[in-house]
């Protein structure tokens, strides 16, 4: 059972907190990622709505990170330190993160120039860029710890002793889920507060259906990079086993290349599988339209996930959604409220739980509405604000002799 979704958003902090008032300074805010800021991703994705929720409220910010592909057309906003970007495994996935031998002077000179307020590092000890930051600044430091992996976490375990000391050079810590946590509690004892991942919920709620796809079939939608992890070999073989009772059905795959759309694409051929599309890496507005397409959305992940977003941003279309039952996406999805939990690698009961909800349009549309109100509580519009809560929380801890001279730090809230 997923808990309370007041509590997974901010350790208790209610609804009403994300009204701060509006009287206050200006933040002037780093946002640091140590990820290719040319190849899409959570954390980065992450990291974007952040910017533009603080940005609205009348902070100045600047995103630094590394890239693989600086353009000259980058945002004045988006710092670039870091050209030579390497694939490193983690967590079952690719990690695309600079190397380069020359960032910490350049972190050092950055800032001494810009005298930032806050300095928001995103998984502070990945290499190599974020981890300048953690030893350079001298702003009130913010760490998110973004990762969740089950069954141990052994970067972790085997860097414990080199990390501990660099620990209190950041001040504040936030995990994105209680999976986050749980995890990185094994390692650490320390202060770490739960602000989830949040979902631009008017955009996938205003989004249209693509009409090619409203011909009478009914539409189950797998979205994700396809990579091992994420259990799309699972949904395919459900999907065979569905189809020969279930002729009116289409599965639309959505989502880059992770190594395994060859091996995709012969297995529907070996099996003769028909109503199987491949469409490869969408846009922002076409992933919502798709979601909206969608009679039910599946995530057959096989575990490893910090945080249940991808549920989220179906439910916020208002689409049911069939999710493998682990870690960070219990922490979301309550079985049979938003939709259903089902074990993963567990081709036959995905089978039966995709039937299940393509039979009871009733329950489909239940369980849709359900979502929809879930994804409310997750809304980025209150998740910034909770981000900025902290960070006034965090500065005026540093600096209790001035807490009565500190204005919140809400900005034009």
């Amino acid at each position: 059972m997923a808990r309370n979704h007041d509590d997974a958003a901010g350790d208790g902090v209610g609804a009403n907190d994300s009204q701060l008032c509006a009287q206050g300074v200006r933040l002037k805010i780093a946002l640091v990622s140590p990820y290719d800021w040319a190849v899409p991703g959570g954390v980065n994705g992450h990291i974007l709505s952040l910017t533009h929720h603080f940005q609205r409220r009348g902070h100045e910010v600047m995103v630094v990170a590394p890239t693989s592909r600086q353009t000259g057309r980058e945002p004045p906003w988006v710092k670039i330190i870091g050209h030579s970007s390497i694939g490193l495994p983690a967590s079952g996935s690719v990690a695309n993160v600079s190397l380069s031998y020359n960032l910490g002077p350049r972190v050092k000179r950055l800032l001494a120039k810009e005298a930032f307020d806050v300095v928001h590092i995103h998984e502070p000890f990945m290499p190599l860029l974020s981890f300048q930051f953690v030893r350079y600044s001298q702003a009130t430091n913010i760490a998110t710890f973004h990762a969740a992996r089950e069954g141990g976490s052994r970067p972790y375990a085997y860097s414990k002793f080199i990390i501990q000391p660099w620990m209190k050079n950041i001040h504040g810590r936030i995990v994105v889920s209680f999976a986050s946590r749980r995890m990185i509690s094994r390692h650490f004892d320390d202060d770490f507060h739960v602000i989830p991942n949040g979902v631009e919920c008017a955009q996938f709620a205003e989004a249209t259906p693509l009409p090619e796809y409203l011909d009478g079939k009914r539409n189950i939608l797998y979205l994700g990079r396809l990579e091992k992890r994420k259990g799309l070999p699972t949904l395919l073989d459900a999907y065979r086993k569905l189809k020969r009772q279930a002729p009116d059905t289409r599965l639309i795959v959505v989502g880059g290349d992770g190594g395994l759309r060859a091996g995709a694409e012969k297995f529907v051929e070996q099996y003769g599988i028909e109503d199987v599309v491949f469409v490869g890496y969408v846009s922002e507005d076409e992933k919502a339209r798709y979601y909206k397409t969608a009679d039910v959305y599946c995530a057959p992940n096989t575990g490893g996930e910090s945080f249940g977003l991808v549920l989220l941003e179906a439910m916020a279309a208002g689409t049911p959604v069939i999710a493998s039952r682990i870690e960070g996406f219990s922490d979301v999805l309550t079985h049979e409220q938003e939709g259903l939990l089902a074990p993963p690698r567990n081709s036959d009961a995905w089978c039966e739980s995709i039937k299940r909800l393509l039979d009871d349009a009733g329950a489909r549309e239940a369980m849709g509405k359900a979502g929809a109100k879930t994804s409310q509580a997750f809304s980025w519009e209150r998740m910034s604000a909770l981000v900025l809560r902290y960070y006034e929380e965090v500065a005026n801890r540093r600096q209790p002799s001035a807490d009565s001279q500190q204005p919140s730090a809400d900005g034009q809230g």
